[in-house]
């Protein structure tokens, strides 16, 4: 359970919990056996069976119990070699209820635009320091199976294909794209054009070549903007893929990022893929918590070529556990009052959007109840976040803490709780 499930089980025991959630806090969903009714000026509204919220707005102030869904199986994921993540990331301070209050969207469709799954593999081999001295695996024929179960049977739309810069270009900086590598990815983002999804494209190397920061001392804006410009040559008529230019960065100076990231963005648009999203990312492992403060006023002066920024879209990050590393199985807390909904406001503020590119969680009940809820609020912020995306599924073995990878057409319970949209 979440950390205030267990303040509430808590309570419970010696019969003193309160008797109206607060804002934003669950109230709701099966198993739950806090409060479930609301604050003034809220209402417990369900989300999913698994969880009820308290949202603005008049209501009828509590949720009934939720009826359970007949699938939910933990299952084996393929015996691939995993990854991990090493570093753990910032997590931000907590806001006040007041500004969780303070943020409710204007309005919002009630549901992001996508939601989806990270399908890694071509990343393995990457750590942190932005060196790819290890082995990539192809997720190939099953990680195409695995999209083109999440297309059919989950109603997922948006599909993040990770791959190691080093690996793309045969470990030569400004080299040609490596034609086994490259041949061998590009079969994975045609099976996922073949879904009818969204493909997004991500270099997978934390703003770094082999620990030396791009244009802070590593490799120069214009080498940057070269494999920009390779990939997008090769993709620019594919109006489903997505250019994201970049996984994590972290510990470099964002208004040179910034510089770094507008000449990807610009290398882009010369090769001809005119009309994509693409995803900028911010520093501390471009945490959603801090993004406000951290990355998104440097990134504010990244625009596209014509100068509009409809199509420039925030890559922010957030995990749910105990550090923000995404490397327990357990979740402490769902980051709904100190990093979603903030950034949601700040996102209004400035008239921009972002795509929550990494979440997940393991497949335990502090999870499901965690994760449900985070996205939870990203629906009810629709209009300011286009979607998130799950991590991850493809090449991961059964030991991998954050595993969604499915057997076959059965899902993990975190994806079919929290992710699944059918």
């Amino acid at each position: 359970m979440a950390r205030y499930s267990f303040a509430f089980a808590a309570f419970a025991a010696s019969g003193a919990y309160a008797a109206q959630g607060a804002a934003y806090a669950q109230c709701g969903g099966q198993g739950f056996t806090g409060a479930t009714a609301c604050v003034s000026g809220y209402h417990c509204e369900v989300q999913n069976d698994w969880y009820s919220q308290c949202v603005p707005g008049a209501g009828s102030g509590a949720a009934a119990p939720a009826a359970p869904k007949t699938t939910m199986v933990t299952m084996a994921r393929t015996s691939t070699p995993a990854a991990t993540k090493t570093s753990a990331k910032p997590v931000a301070a907590a806001t006040s209820k007041a500004a969780a209050v303070a943020a409710a969207p204007a309005s919002s469709s009630g549901k992001t635009q996508y939601a989806g799954m990270n399908i890694a593999g071509f990343d393995f081999g990457c750590d942190t320091s932005g060196s790819c001295s290890g082995a990539y695996v192809d997720p190939g024929a099953n990680g195409i199976a695995q999209m083109q179960h999440f297309t059919k049977d989950d109603k997922l739309n948006i599909y993040r294909l990770p791959i190691g810069w080093q690996h793309l270009v045969g470990n030569k900086l400004g080299g040609a794209l490596d034609a086994t590598v490259a041949g061998a990815y590009d079969k994975l983002v045609q099976g996922c054009l073949a879904t009818g999804a969204v493909c997004l494209i991500d270099l997978h190397n934390y703003a770094r070549w082999n620990g030396q920061i791009i244009g802070q001392g590593g490799p120069t804006n214009d080498q940057f903007a070269d494999i920009w410009s390779k990939i997008a040559t090769k993709y620019a008529s594919e109006s489903k893929i997505a250019f994201g230019l970049m996984n994590e960065p972290h510990d470099l100076t964002m208004s040179t990022w910034a510089d770094s990231a507008q000449a990807a963005v610009n290398a882009i648009r010369k090769a001809g893929a005119k009309s994509q999203m693409i995803l900028v990312p911010g520093t501390d492992y471009t945490s959603a918590g801090t993004f406000p403060t951290a990355s998104g006023p440097s990134l504010l002066k990244v625009k596209d070529t014509d100068g509009t920024t409809d199509k420039i879209i925030f890559d922010v990050h957030r995990y749910l556990d105990s550090d923000n590393s995404g490397t327990h199985a357990e979740c402490t807390s769902d980051h709904v009052e100190d990093s979603f909904v903030p950034l949601a406001t700040w996102l209004r503020t400035n008239k921009r959007q972002a795509i929550l590119s990494e979440v997940g969680g393991g497949n335990t009940a502090s999870c499901e109840t965690d994760v449900c809820a985070a996205l939870a609020s990203l629906n009810k912020n629709s209009d300011v976040y286009l979607g998130y995306i799950g991590w991850s599924a493809g090449a991961f073995d059964q030991s991998y803490v954050l595993g969604l990878t499915p057997n076959g057409s059965t899902d993990q319970a975190l994806v079919t709780k929290c992710f699944s949209r059918a």
